[in-house]
């Protein structure tokens, strides 16, 4: 990290373009990375401009059979379900390469769900909040802080007769002004299919 800031300041100094800092600075508790991507219908997101609510991000990708387990399953949309829509939003991000606004809105229409998939094709915003697997969740709070990074719950295989979720559980906790009792936890999925 010490390198990365000594070239951080050497290339400002030099009036360079500054080098990004490594994906791996996100961090709980720290400000979320802002974006702006466009969803399935072509209308933009940013971060920015849920502020004063609580955002979930869902790294996605229908091809994967984890996400596929949770879709049938519902887990997704049954997490969200009792959330007050004007303070909780959802927002599944699909980070692979070869992903289409069509095929998102052809898988958004065959699962039936109603929250926005964001097109990170370039791979930048994965590579910004270091999403590995799908799922991969983030909870984020009313002030852009991130308060949750990880699994969707503690069930990997699906086998569980009674699982944690854990974004469930960080929700909870925010929406009656507690701390996140589970801050992180191994994601578990298929590897994001970033651009090579």
């Amino acid at each position: 990290m010490k390198r990365a800031l000594t070239a951080f300041a050497l290339t400002t100094a030099l009036g360079l373009a500054a080098p990004a800092l490594a994906a791996d600075t996100v961090e709980v508790g720290k400000p979320a990375p802002d974006f702006k991507l466009k969803d399935e219908a072509g209308k933009e997101h940013s971060l920015s401009q849920y502020k004063g609510k609580l955002v979930v991000l869902e790294w996605t990708n229908p091809g994967c059979p984890f996400v596929q387990r949770h879709y049938s399953a519902n887990t997704m949309e049954t997490t969200l379900k009792g959330y007050d829509a004007n303070k909780v939003v959802w927002l599944a991000v699909d980070s692979t390469s070869s992903n289409t606004a069509d095929k998102s809105a052809s898988w958004k229409k065959t699962e039936g769900f109603t929250y926005p998939v964001l097109l990170d094709t370039d791979g930048k915003v994965g590579h910004a909040y270091n999403a590995k697997t799908t799922p991969h969740m983030y909870v984020i709070d009313e002030k852009g802080v991130l308060r949750y990074a990880g699994a969707i719950d503690d069930d990997p295989r699906g086998k569980k007769d009674t699982d944690v979720n854990y974004v469930k559980t960080a929700l909870d906790a925010l929406t009656t002004g507690k701390a996140v009792p589970t801050a992180t936890s191994e994601p578990y999925g298929c590897t994001v299919k970033y651009k090579s």
